[in-house]
């Protein structure tokens, strides 16, 4: 077997790449696996060669200049017009790892073909950095010469899919081989695996990539926590720039930034700042930062939205711009007193601004409109509620049932739940400014004559109709205000109606979930929490209703279903804040 150039250690661009060309030649993908991983037994070998195929070797090589680059191939019997692509990346990979930013590192991929042994599609993977004599970048090189940090071998899954990913992956981790990073290369479409080679590899290289054809980065997402948690201080160090990540979705949003930018056909800075009206340098900065994030996707110097960025327009449906802007507003300053709160159990929202937040955003409309508009931002969470089988219900009786929405917001709810059921009548219970904010809002989608409006408080639910509705409002409040929330519920059902009840749960395991983010928020800025299911049933026996069923809904929502139950139990029962 040729030897490759990460045990050889020639110290030249050139014979390096001429061994890894030999390399390439010489292997089959079933030989390689058995060096490669040498504890796999048949079964999964035969899973991993009838899945997979050895692709290329790849280096990382510095020429002087991209025309040195080509002559270099051609020495080496490849193709040198082959063409290039920008590598996201190993440029990604060489910024983090010598404090560089990654503009600087104009990193480019080549694959010049090769035949194996029997006549196989192969290619050497050249990284190209252009070093310079006298360049800045010289220790760049050098290091990385020495080090061969980017020189692996890449198998190839064919037909790939979220289940063989995770196979593919799980017999390597079984064998030795660790998540080492990886990333999605939106230039070409496909995501890379990369992982440390076992201990007692005899394949000759450090590292082994899998590439997938396609976007994959669900998959891609669980790989790259392994790999971080194998690094804890660059874990941490990523965790402890969060606010970072928070402020600069609030300035790119703030900045109507989405807006100038379009999905398909990218747009330089300077033509992006003149629109919005800011500094074309620092906009192209903070672009290259929300990039990194998925935001935004570079093109050159150029940049377009992505799904994700889209997201914040202020036209896009169900707009998050809102929830940007509060969350990067007044949430953020109390957040930065989260400390005063878990030292005295003080609400830091209520210190900083000295009134709770229902207070203070009634006396400053333009932070109630803020505020009304972000909780509709997240009106994903209401799309299956629509065919929750008592809506449905209510909605198909012989005479026209009748849903009221407690604390209803600006409407948003109500509005989904009249508009697929036209025969369902609808009551906002809300405050008196939300109701005129309501009004506009189910005028506007054609419903507005079949829901009447209550301007008042949990006190005032009205009586009577076949299902009552509160989402997202429990949270919000201590056990005991909520018992008797819950209360003026059970008083107001006729004995054959329905509550739900759409909250974040905690999972009851530890599971991650956006609940326990939430969790701290509500302690933070409102003075409430979330709880798990067990607690919210306890909560409802304590006010005469009886949990009894549970559903998911988007973004981590849960709907709960109660009724009233025959025999109210008195508050004693209700669960404290342990």
């Amino acid at each position: 077997m040729t030897m490759p150039p990460a045990l050889t250690a020639v110290p030249t661009d050139a014979a390096r790449l001429r061994a890894t060309v030999d390399f390439v030649r010489e292997q089959d993908t079933a030989s390689l696996l058995a060096l490669l991983l040498p504890g796999l037994d048949g079964v999964e070998l035969r899973a991993l060669v009838d899945r997979s195929r050895f692709s290329h070797a790849a280096l990382l090589l510095f020429p002087p200049s991209d025309e040195a680059l080509r002559a270099q191939l051609a020495d080496c019997g490849l193709a040198s017009d082959v063409g290039a692509l920008p590598s996201v990346v190993v440029r990604d990979r060489l910024a983090a790892r010598h404090g560089r930013e990654p503009a600087q590192l104009d990193v480019r991929i080549l694959r010049p073909p090769v035949a194996g042994p029997q006549g196989e599609h192969r290619t050497v993977e050249v990284f190209a950095l252009d070093v310079p004599r006298g360049s800045v970048l010289t220790p760049i090189a050098e290091s990385e010469r020495s080090h061969q940090h980017e020189a692996h071998l890449a198998f190839e899954v064919d037909s790939p899919d979220p289940l063989v990913l995770r196979g593919m992956r799980a017999i390597l981790a079984r064998h030795g081989a660790a998540a080492d990073g990886g990333g999605y290369n939106p230039h070409e479409d496909g995501t890379v695996f990369y992982f440390t080679a076992p201990a007692d590899s005899k394949a000759g290289y450090g590292r082994v990539e899998l590439y997938a054809p396609g976007d994959h980065r669900e998959v891609l997402a669980a790989h790259l926590d392994e790999h971080r948690a194998r690094q804890p201080a660059e874990t941490l160090l990523r965790l402890l720039t969060g606010a970072w990540t928070t402020q600069a979705l609030a300035a790119f949003a703030d900045l109507r930034v989405p807006d100038g930018l379009d999905r398909e056909e990218a747009t330089t800075p300077e033509a992006l700042a003149a629109t919005v009206g800011a500094h074309p340098e620092s906009l192209a900065r903070l672009l290259r930062y929300l990039a990194m994030l998925g935001v935004v996707a570079q093109e050159g110097n150029a940049f377009r939205l992505t799904e994700v960025g889209a997201l914040l327009r202020a036209d896009s449906p169900g707009s998050m711009r809102p929830l940007a802007l509060m969350y990067g507003g007044p949430f953020y300053r109390s957040f930065a007193d989260l400390g005063r709160t878990v030292r005295t159990g003080e609400v830091a929202f209520d210190h900083l601004f000295g009134e709770n937040h229902f207070d203070h955003f009634a006396r400053h409309p333009e932070l109630a409109e803020l505020f009304d508009r972000s909780m509709a931002a997240s009106s994903r969470l209401f799309e299956p509620l629509t065919a929750h089988p008592v809506v449905t219900a209510a909605g198909e009786a012989p005479t026209p049932g009748t849903v009221v929405d407690i604390a209803g917001g600006n409407g948003e709810l109500i509005g989904r739940l009249l508009t697929a059921h036209p025969r369902l009548r609808g009551v906002l219970l809300e405050r008196p400014h939300a109701v005129a904010a309501a009004r506009r809002t189910l005028d506007a989608a054609g419903c507005g004559t079949r829901c009447a409006y209550v301007a008042g408080d949990f006190a005032d639910v009205p009586p009577g109709a076949q299902v009552y509705v509160l989402s997202r409002v429990l949270h919000d409040w201590d056990d005991q205000r909520c018992v008797e929330i819950l209360r003026h519920c059970a008083r107001a059902m006729p004995a054959d109606a329905d509550l739900l009840v759409v909250e974040r749960v905690l999972p009851a395991d530890g599971s991650p979930s956006l609940a326990t983010a939430w969790d701290l928020h509500m302690m933070c800025n409102v003075g409430g929490r979330e709880r798990t299911a067990d607690h919210y049933a306890r909560l409802l026996a304590a006010a005469g209703l009886t949990l009894v069923g549970r559903g998911p809904l988007p973004l981590d929502g849960s709907v709960l279903h109660a009724r009233r139950a025959l025999l109210p139990r008195p508050y004693a029962s209700a669960p404290s804040h342990a």
